[in-house]
């Protein structure tokens, strides 16, 4: 087999992993977070001018499951480094869940090592 013909394998490394794993895992959090504190404020009649803030945690973590299981999918699928989403859960100490927030900034820190950077340029120019 010629080296044109040999499949191009890209190692991921640990550190996108980890990011795959603790955004996948938030995604689950923030869902339940979000159910548990919006049915919360709804059952104890809490003014509902507050209720649409605890909806951020509920669509924060169903685009943080489908962009986890693009990154944890193997073969790579091109994706793109998402700051937004870490963005995203440093924003949700609002609404009180510091998990998502310790998780958000651990993620843009990620983001910035050399072998991440490398890893998502790799695999975005397979397109």
């Amino acid at each position: 087999m010629s080296a044109e013909n040999q499949p191009f394998f890209i190692v991921k490394p640990g550190l996108v992993q980890a990011i795959a794993i603790m955004t996948l895992v938030n995604g689950v959090l923030n869902i339940l977070w979000g159910a548990t504190t919006t049915f919360g404020m709804i059952a104890g009649l809490v003014t509902l001018c507050i209720v649409p803030l605890t909806i951020l945690p509920l669509i924060l973590g169903i685009f943080e499951i489908l962009y986890a299981v693009k990154l944890l999918a193997d073969p790579p699928q091109p994706v793109r480094p998402s700051q937004t989403i870490a963005i995203l859960e440093i924003c949700c100490i609002v609404v009180g869940n510091v998990i998502s927030l310790v998780i958000g900034i651990l993620a843009l820190v990620f983001y910035n090592d050399p072998a991440v950077k490398t890893y998502f340029a790799r695999i975005n120019e397979q397109r």
